[in-house]
């Protein structure tokens, strides 16, 4: 039987109880993998993405959050933004013909 695609092969609460023997006891990664039948890397995998949660969550980092350049709303905006791209266009153009491409 296949799981469905993105769905955990391992349930969160034993990922949690994992991450807690980890850190109140200090049992080795290869240890827990044996306990568990899992892999090393599955094991070691698990807590390090974990720990990139809790890290991100703390510092209040979203994950796969890109800055994007802020969308112009007026049309003296959309003049603005449209000089500037003809601008842009331009110097690279230029540059291309002196480096000898085109």
């Amino acid at each position: 039987m296949h799981r469905q695609k993105g769905t955990r092969n391992t349930a969160q609460t034993i990922i949690e109880e994992i991450m807690r023997r980890r850190q109140e006891t200090g049992v080795s990664v290869l240890q827990l993998a044996e306990e568990y039948g899992k892999p090393y890397e599955t094991i070691r995998s698990m807590i390090v993405r974990e720990n990139k949660k809790n890290r991100d969550a703390q510092i209040g980092k979203f994950p796969n959050k890109q800055r994007t350049r802020k969308q112009p709303t007026t049309l003296q905006e959309y003049k603005y933004e449209n000089k500037r791209l003809k601008m842009e266009n331009e110097l690279l153009r230029d540059f291309l013909s002196l480096v000898g491409r085109r």
